[in-house]
């Protein structure tokens, strides 16, 4: 039998690695499986569904990048392509693109503005878009332009776009659209979503405040990062990048360059006024809207079906406020719960909220795209929708039993966790979605053993299932310092099928670790 050895005060301590075998349970459904034999009978496996086929853009949700060009922090870090390809790679399907003209004005940069950032070009951006926008899934790639441009770099911008992407980028033939087209319809194209082009520098007086900003805009998450984060009251506390809420109605009266206001077929829009009002639902005209992560929380509270009737048709954005200098993350299910279908992430941030994301848009094939629940979309006799605050009754149980871990001597030295012994492994599993569903629970530690048994089982009631996230991260308890990190990973409760299952676990960037997995059980009752 293995062992390992560990040295204290001069001394060797010898730690055997027990053979462990297979739990009961997993037993019996071998034998149910094998027909009592040695080998397993040739049963097909349930297939998992994949695909965004017939779905419309306002009931799916998408997995989208905040400042998607930053490096690292957001005040100094390196612009680059780098970051953008990455998050392609990994099926990311919003790219978030600042633009700004260069010193000398006769080109266009990416950048987070008034910040130390350093620029990345923006055709090299393009191009790496256009390189790598279907290496992971076909459905579309949507870009975000946050421009500051001026009339003759948008026509610039313009033409750069089009002889980039060519056939590849998707326009409307009309200036509005009355309806988003499906994801299936748009498979390998490029979007396009911006505001549309106004004067630049426009000047405007910031009613009630009394001040004026010359670049005429209201409040940009660039002064936000700069430590002037803006009230969070139910005004205008949106994106820098959405100017007119309404812009479809007043397209006769907008300045700028003609060739880029036709590319765009998302058109973008920021509340003038209180942000209930700019959830009102307008004609047969669709927008997108956004809000920053505590606009949205402000907003939800007090009006949170309003939200939710938005997003039925119209496309709502919520981004991380400002002053997350550290690329940090906020909690995304408030967005998701609410029919939110863009919820940006610093992808060059790490922990538990990106965890999150991760495990959201592991369902429908990892194809970047995931369908919103059918009551999201749904209207009731009296034109009510769906109440996020509402506490429903209990649709369904799920039943979590954690057996067994291992991996982590394969891929962990002996020495990684603890220095004179062997890891104590314990596991804690959460549900996380509407908030009559929230609950935490934990296994108990075992002590001194690289392939921990527990054989714990946890019971949650779910009131709403379709909106559950199960996450699951292994600890090594620490008795003296903080406890190490020993892997993680999230699931959507919809994709779990009852069984049982060897779940592999991910480091803190959401990189698969190569041995370590968790022997569980998972039944619905």
């Amino acid at each position: 039998m293995a062992s390992y050895k560990y040295k204290v005060l001069g001394f060797n301590r010898k730690f055997k690695m027990h053979e462990v075998g297979p739990p009961a349970d997993v037993k019996q459904a071998f034998s149910n499986f094998s027909d009592g034999g040695d080998h397993l009978s040739g049963r097909s496996a349930p297939s998992v569904p994949g695909g965004a086929s017939g779905l419309k853009n306002s009931s799916i949700r998408n997995t989208l990048g905040h400042n998607s060009y930053l490096t690292g922090n957001q005040l100094s870090s390196d612009c680059s392509d780098a970051p953008i390809i990455k998050a392609l790679e990994r099926g990311v399907r919003v790219i978030e693109l600042d633009l700004w003209p260069n010193s000398t004005k006769d080109d266009v940069h990416v950048l987070h503005g008034r910040t130390l950032t350093t620029p990345v070009k923006l055709i090299k951006c393009l191009k790496s878009i256009r390189d790598h926008a279907f290496v992971k899934s076909p459905y579309p790639v949507i870009i975000t332009l946050e421009d500051h441009l001026a009339h003759d770099l948008q026509a610039k911008v313009a033409e750069m776009v089009m002889q980039t992407f060519g056939e590849m980028l998707y326009y409307p033939h009309a200036e509005c659209l009355a309806e988003f087209p499906s994801p299936e319809s748009l498979k390998h194209r490029i979007v396009i979503s911006t505001k549309p082009p106004k004067e630049y520098l426009e000047t405007k007086h910031i009613k009630g405040k009394g001040s004026i900003l010359t670049n005429g805009r209201e409040s940009s998450e660039e002064e936000e990062a700069l430590g002037k984060e803006p009230e969070v009251d139910e005004r205008s506390d949106s994106d820098q990048d959405d100017e007119d809420v309404n812009a479809c109605d007043h397209k006769s009266g907008q300045q700028g360059a003609p060739e880029y206001k036709r590319l765009i077929t998302i058109h973008a829009g920021k509340p003038k006024g209180k942000v209930k009002d700019a959830l009102k639902v307008v004609g047969d005209k669709v927008r997108r809207l956004s809000l920053s992560e505590q606009a949205l929380e402000k907003v939800a509270a007090s009006h949170g079906t309003e939200v939710v009737r938005f997003t039925q048709k119209n496309v709502l954005r919520v981004y991380p406020k400002g002053t997350r200098v550290t690329s940090s993350n906020y909690k995304p299910d408030i967005g998701w719960i609410h029919g939110a279908q863009m919820v940006a992430f610093n992808m060059q941030g790490y922990g538990k909220s990106l965890w999150l994301m991760h495990g959201m848009f592991r369902a429908n094939g990892e194809c970047g795209y995931v369908k919103k629940p059918d009551f999201l979309m749904q209207r009731g006799p009296h034109n009510e929708v769906f109440d996020p605050k509402r506490t429903l009754p209990v649709k369904k149980t799920l039943k979590v039993k954690v057996y067994m871990g291992d991996g982590w001597h394969s891929d962990f030295s002996p020495t990684y966790f603890d220095s004179y012994s062997p890891p104590d492994f314990y596991t804690k599993v959460r549900i996380v979605g509407v908030q009559a569903d929230a609950a935490k629970k934990k296994t108990k530690i075992i002590e001194d053993d690289w392939t921990p048994v527990w054989d714990e089982e946890f019971t949650f009631p779910l009131t709403v299932p379709e909106l559950a996230l199960l996450q699951i991260e292994v600890q090594e308890y620490d008795r003296s310092e903080k406890n190490d990190f020993g892997g993680q990973t999230c699931l959507p409760v919809s994709e779990i099928r009852p069984g049982i299952r060897a779940i592999s676990l991910y480091n803190k960037k959401g990189e698969k670790l190569k041995s370590v997995r968790l022997l569980m059980r998972f039944q619905f009752v």
